[in-house]
């Protein structure tokens, strides 16, 4: 009998039913000669420091470094307190039984790093030996499925992945347990106080952002605005210079000519710069572009749009959710006209997505050496039935970035008219000459949205034209924005650094704090911490998290610079470019630095944490 073991039941059933298997037992379906059975997503974990022997928060136990990790079955909170959750028991004695009937295994859990590491813990903890092979598929269709179990790996090619995996945990663990213990104990056991490897930084660019923000004092400054006439068609010009005092703005516009001042020929041209721009189509999206964009149109969390993608996928319609890739292979190009013909009938992109299936494709996301474990999310070719209002708007963003994605270039004219009258103004405008992908979704560029002159007369230099209008405009420079869950997304990608252009930001990935897969279960962590609270689609920072960051703001363990090095040494573990045991030595290094830091300055942090945050 050979044994196949999922993820969660949902999948295990669905991967019986590919087979035939119709024989359901406890725990297990089994028929055709194979056994398929499930996991409930992490069963196992690493153990709690009491099961070290580190029993109670105290000061001596610090800083906790076990010689060896060991397993522990997942936990449940009762009256009596943390206990053993018996249905993992139950899960993991039928797991075991299976074990040892089979005669190979098969591991069909998520092909990636928490998959791999859910059945490696499994095996570790039940002392399997047998050899296993590996189902390594990109999506849920019943072909890919079929297709996956003809071409199984073995098991030992996912032997970094298991070790990046590990490596992950294990230094969480060190960093999390000790720094929370350490900043606990410092301020007196008053009440836990978290903290993290990664969901630290992650706090810190939001309170720092906030405070920024907080502080922010606005300048006011005047610029001139007029409005000219060109053959009836009006348009309005800027000053170029900004000016710090009301007194001098006003003294510039008295000189302004216009015809309320008996003046018809206020506006002298002096330049006229007309260029064609070609703007390439968007790339592919991965999990954390996808949710930014779920958040701008429809306020979803990152969590929300992470479960609705993960139910489109168990449902054949999108390929794989958690990749980190926003590119596709030649031998997956060569299924996308398939896949764009499957969408001629949808409400939206039919017009699209037939006119694209004349067209030759864009292949910008085109490119192989970018594609690591999965591919782009693309759907499947499956036309969905009825979806929700929620899922279908995932569905449809996803199908709509891949018509964008193979779409054309959108081609504009930009034109920019210099005015000299007494002092320079400019005029900008933009006319899309062919929309290309931009045609997709008809979206308005949002640097344009508040653009003056969407279309410019035709004009030339040395005309003089009328200024029938003119106003003095008063303005404030601006802060940055609060960080929403798109903005925090897509800086969680470059460790806080602005960064417009997306393969640039791609480039950077690897280098990120957590991994399009985790980013959202960070921030649900600090929510649950009541580090930060959402108000309205802001990230916004509480006393409690506000006092936090003013005690680590100066430590390491604030920095996005030094997590996201060791995202990208993790990252290197897994592709077999960096030594585990170098990785853990370094995790212990630190881990004792910032205990030692932290219980160190324990009389400051108590204090910190008595005074009202800022």
């Amino acid at each position: 009998m050979k044994l196949v073991i999922a993820e969660k039941p949902s999948v295990g059933r669905e991967l019986a039913k590919v087979f035939g298997a119709t024989t359901r037992k406890d725990g297990y379906i089994e028929g055709k000669g194979y056994s398929f059975t499930w996991a409930f997503g992490h069963l196992l974990q690493l153990a709690p420091p009491q099961e070290y022997g580190f029993y109670g928060w105290r000061k001596e136990h610090l800083p906790m470094l076990p010689q060896k990790f060991k397993l522990s079955i997942r936990k449940i909170k009762t009256k009596d307190g943390m206990v053993e959750d018996p249905g993992v028991r139950k899960q993991l004695d039928i797991i075991q039984k299976l074990f040892d009937e089979c005669t190979e295994i098969i591991v069909a859990t998520d092909a990636g790093r928490e998959g791999e590491l859910i059945f490696r813990y499994i095996y570790s903890y039940l002392k399997c030996k047998k050899p296993f092979k590996r189902l390594w598929i990109s999506s849920q269709t019943d072909e890919a499925i079929k297709d996956g179990f003809r071409n199984l790996k073995p098991g030992t090619e996912y032997d970094t992945l298991f070790s990046s995996a590990h490596c992950r945990s294990v230094s969480d663990w060190l960093v999390g347990m000790n720094a929370t213990q350490a900043l606990s104990i410092s301020a007196g056991n008053r009440s836990v106080l978290s903290l993290g490897r990664v969901q630290t930084p992650t706090l810190a660019m939001i309170c720092a952002r906030y405070l920024e923000i907080k502080n922010f004092v606005p300048k006011t400054y005047f610029q001139i605005g007029i409005q000219l006439d060109k053959d009836g068609q009006l348009f309005k010009a800027i000053s170029v210079d900004n000016f710090d005092t009301k007194e001098e703005s006003e003294a510039i516009f008295a000189k302004v000519e216009d015809v309320a001042s008996g003046f018809s020929n206020g506006g002298n041209i002096t330049a006229v710069e007309a260029k064609p721009r070609k703007e390439p189509p968007p790339l592919l999206h991965d999990l954390s572009s996808l949710q930014q964009e779920a958040n701008k149109r429809n306020g979803f969390t990152a969590d929300q749009t992470l479960g609705l993608l993960q139910n489109l996928y168990e449902s054949k319609l999108v390929t794989y959710p958690r990749t980190g890739s926003r590119y596709i292979g030649d031998d997956i190009f060569a299924t996308v006209p398939t896949l764009i013909a499957s969408l001629t009938d949808h409400p939206q992109f039919a017009k699209q997505a037939i006119a694209l299936g004349e067209m030759t494709l864009n292949k910008r996301s085109v490119n192989a050496k970018k594609v690591t474990d999965h591919h782009a999310v693309l759907t499947t070719g499956i036309k969905p039935g009825s979806l929700s209002k929620d899922h279908q708007a995932i569905y449809d963003m996803v199908a709509g970035r891949m018509l964008e994605a193979f779409h054309q270039e959108c081609v504009k004219e930009v034109t920019k008219i210099t005015i000299q009258s007494e002092i320079t103004f400019m005029a900008n405008g933009t006319v899309i000459r062919s929309a290309g992908w931009r045609s997709v979704f008809n979206d308005v560029e949002d640097d344009k949205k508040d653009e003056d002159n969407p279309a410019l007369p035709k004009v030339k230099k040395g005309e003089a034209l009328p200024i029938v209008n003119k106003a003095l405009l008063e303005k404030q420079t601006k802060p940055k924005a609060m960080y929403n869950e798109a903005s925090l997304l897509k800086s969680l990608e470059t460790c806080g650094k602005e960064i417009e252009d997306e393969e640039l930001r791609y480039a950077m990935k690897d280098s990120g704090l957590g991994t399009p897969a985790t980013r959202a279960a960070i921030i649900e962590t600090l929510l649950t911490r009541e580090y930060i609270i959402r108000e309205k689609r802001n990230l916004v920072p509480t006393a409690k998290g506000l006092a936090v960051y003013d005690i680590v703001k100066e430590k390491r363990i604030a920095q996005a610079e030094l997590t996201g090095a060791w995202e990208k040494r993790l990252e290197e573990i897994r592709s077999g470019g960096t030594s585990v045991q170098e990785f853990k030595s370094e995790i212990i290094d630190y881990t004792r630095s910032i205990t030692q830091e932290l219980l160190t300055d324990g009389a400051a942090i108590s204090s910190q944490l008595a005074a009202p945050a800022v």
